[in-house]
């Protein structure tokens, strides 16, 4: 088997702990794994008010040119916009684009404008806005019901003490895609049938805008890197190994 170089990116208010159960999965047949704290983030240490999405953008351009050969890039949730746009400064770079349960915003849209049309999710009630570092974080009460529905409880118990600030200035960014670089890269979806988050509304609606090779479906919550590690693992090497 080909081995593979994957990048994984987690989404809101999140880090790299997200994949701790995928990881190892990956890792065990042979591939090479990357999971990120992006600037602000778990380990990383960048003041939230300071992190710009144009900064974090280049930050992920420049480790992915730091590694031999193309990448698979995953994104979760919000970070979606960050996987497509280093596909446009680095499509020489990206074999695949995996959206998990992602925003897959269009040219010239920002995730904001298809966040607001969410109006079933669980989340928004919940989030709470800090005007003095431009970032918000979310309510631990829902955490349990809007995130990790299908997850043991200590994945609750854990995010209690990891989760944090997300920057608010990344969802206001303008995305500058082209069908020539960000186009030329192979894209697919994977949908959560029993999302709370990024319902299946949502997910729909910005797959069909933006057609992908193939979708995939789980009937999961927004978190199945914690709740089915094994079954996603099993979608992203249909997708490394598949057509396309």
């Amino acid at each position: 088997m080909e081995k593979k170089t994957f990048i994984l990116i987690h989404g809101s208010w999140h880090s790299a702990w997200n994949w701790h159960k995928v990881t190892p999965l990956l890792e065990k047949q042979g591939h090479t794994v990357y999971a990120i704290d992006l600037p602000g983030m778990g380990r990383d240490k960048t003041p939230i008010q300071e992190v710009i999405f144009e900064n974090t953008v280049n930050k992920l351009c420049a480790f992915i040119d730091s590694i031999d050969g193309k990448v698979i890039l995953v994104g979760h949730s919000k970070n979606g916009i960050m996987i497509s746009q280093v596909a446009e400064y680095r499509p020489q770079k990206i074999e695949k684009l995996i959206y998990l349960a992602a925003y897959l915003i269009p040219n010239g849209k920002t995730q904001k404008e298809y966040s607001a049309q969410d109006t079933e999710g669980w989340l928004k009630p919940y989030v709470v806005i800090h005007e003095d570092t431009k970032s918000h974080t979310l309510q631990p009460e829902i955490f349990k019901a809007g995130l990790y529905h299908d997850c043991d409880e200590e994945i609750t118990e854990m995010a209690k003490v990891i989760l944090s600030h997300e920057p608010i200035e990344s969802g206001l960014a303008v995305l500058d895609l082209s069908e020539k670089r960000f186009g030329s890269i192979p894209r697919f979806y994977i949908e959560c049938t029993e999302d709370r988050a990024v319902t299946p509304f949502i997910q729909k609606k910005m797959y069909t805008e933006t057609p992908c090779k193939k979708v995939y479906k789980l009937a999961t919550s927004h978190s199945p890197f914690f709740s089915k590690p094994q079954e996603l693992v099993d979608i992203f090497f249909d997708i490394a190994f598949g057509e396309g």
